[in-house]
Formats: structure tokens, sequence, C-alpha cells
């Protein structure tokens, strides 16, 4: 009830400002106040910007998705035993999950030109760590 009330009250509005180019059931998205979308884009600035500084205290190595695989391949190579025995496959999605997620803040696939996800240097890195796994498992 309070939906169809809503839209009632949103038809109404479009009415008196002269919108006939709605179409019923597509997006309304366009018809938000611009205070509303002003609030909103500053809102995600500020949460991009947050974002940025989250990793800016840490050294390099460890908050480089490439730099910390290259660290985990170095010892699964020298000591094999030892990396089984720490379950690491089973690890490093929870190890990870947190840059990826802020890689991640920003994208958005139903923007016009998003990155696919195999596009982006975090799966690309996952991916040829797999496959190093795969080589060095078939020796």
């Amino acid at each position: 009830e309070f939906i169809t009330k809503y839209r009632t009250c949103r038809q109404q509005a479009r009415v008196c400002l002269g919108k006939v180019d709605h179409h019923e059931g597509m997006s309304s998205d366009d018809e938000l106040p611009p205070t509303e979308m002003t609030e909103f884009q500053k809102s995600k600035d500020d949460i991009l910007e947050d974002s940025r500084k989250i990793f800016e205290d840490v050294h390099e190595d460890f908050c480089d998705i490439r730099k910390i695989l290259l660290k985990f391949q170095e010892w699964k190579e020298k000591f094999p035993d030892s990396y089984c025995d720490a379950y690491i496959s089973l690890c490093l999605p929870k190890l990870l999950n947190p840059l990826i997620r802020v890689q991640l803040i920003s994208w958005n696939p139903l923007e016009q030109n998003f990155t696919e996800l195999e596009e982006m240097p975090w799966f690309r890195a996952i991916e040829e760590f797999s496959d190093a796994k795969n080589v060095s498992g078939s020796k």
C-alpha cells in the first residue's frame, strides 16, 4: 500500500512538472532531486577517498596481491611440506578478501565503461598463481 501511494505521488509530481516522457515500469532514478544526487555523489566520493587511505601505512609487500602471492609461491617451492601442512589454499581467500574488496569499491558493472573482472590486476595475479600452482603440482 505504501509503494502504491509513493508511486501515485511521484506520478502526480511528474504530471505537475509536465514530464510526459516517463514510461511505466522504467527506472525512475533520473527523477531524483538534484540535491539528493549531489549528496549521493559526495557520499560516494568520501567513501572512495577513505578507501584510498586504508593501506597507506602498510608496507608495499603486504598490500599488493601479486607480491603476497609471490611470497606464498616461494614458500611452496622451498618448503612444500610446511606449505601443505598450513592449508594455505584454504587461507588465501580469507587473506586476500580485504585487499580485493578495497579494489572493488569503485567497480560498477552497470556503468557503460566498466572493467571486466578478468581484466583487473588482482584477478590476473590470482590466475597466474593458480596456473603456477597447477604447473608445480603436475611436476
